[in-house]
């Protein structure tokens, strides 16, 4: 955290980081709003990212009140497929915060899956936290079970560990290997630290595979485990911050259907 970032007791917090601590969106996107002017304060439109906010300050994000943040929580959420992952769709399809169960507070994905990806999505309500765990640096392995269609040529799998260019789109080490196979669709596994938009799919159609099922089963040291599909699981506070070190501790965990 630099200096012009911690909270002070006389000018408070900057705008954009309180709003990501409340899960209105992540700071970059909260900044964006600031700047849009979607973002009011005490009544006034906030015009300056280095606004601060203090105690007893009413905050409006698109005309809604919003809360004081609360103490940085983390779920772990089995995403089905058929849902997309943001918070308003311009097509009306189906969201994953839409199928979230009554009581939740606003929460924002970590990363995203797109609308045929299933499995493990975390969900924070807080936007700083959803940042850093997005963050390369952290170097997390992300992996994958992908069903795909195709001839699989184990050789190439292998190689994609180097990096690799397709469609003129340069992508970085992914280690996939072959789980099983029968006939025409076989099982891998893939695993990869940071990915573009779509990569797996994009880079399996490069070897000329098609991917018919794509399902997250963990994100760094956070396991898919044995969440049913729509299942929802609090992680608890001891294991966030062992995790996580350096943040306060959580709300009790939950489960639920």
């Amino acid at each position: 955290m630099n200096q012009d970032d911690t909270p002070h007791p006389d000018r408070g917090e900057r705008i954009a980081k309180w709003l990501a601590r409340s899960g209105v969106a992540s700071r970059r996107d909260a900044e964006r709003m600031v700047e849009e002017g979607r973002v009011r304060l005490n009544g006034e439109v906030v015009t300056h990212p280095a606004t601060f906010v203090g105690p007893g300050d009413i905050v409006q994000a698109d005309g809604a009140v919003i809360e004081t943040p609360e103490r940085t929580r983390l779920w772990r959420y089995h995403k089905p497929d058929g849902l997309v992952t943001t918070h308003r769709d311009p097509e009306g399809r189906p969201t994953v915060f839409a199928s979230l169960p009554a009581g939740m507070p606003r929460v924002i994905s970590v990363g995203r899956l797109d609308l045929n990806s299933e499995g493990l999505l975390l969900l924070t309500n807080d936007g700083e936290l959803a940042r850093r765990l997005e963050l390369p640096s952290n170097g997390w392995i992300r992996r994958y079970r992908v069903r795909v269609f195709g001839v699989v040529d184990e050789a190439r799998l292998k190689a994609l560990a180097g990096g690799s260019v397709f469609e003129g789109v340069r992508y970085g080490p992914i280690e996939a290997g072959l789980d099983s196979r029968k006939g025409d669709n076989a099982w891998l596994t893939v695993s990869l630290r940071e990915g573009k938009n779509r990569e797996i799919r994009k880079v399996m159609r490069g070897l000329n595979l098609h991917v018919s099922r794509l399902i997250r089963t963990s994100y760094g040291p956070f396991q898919l485990g044995t969440l049913l599909r729509s299942e929802l699981e609090e992680v608890p506070g001891k294991v966030l911050r062992e995790q996580v070190p350096g943040l306060a501790a959580p709300a009790r965990a939950g489960r639920h259907r």
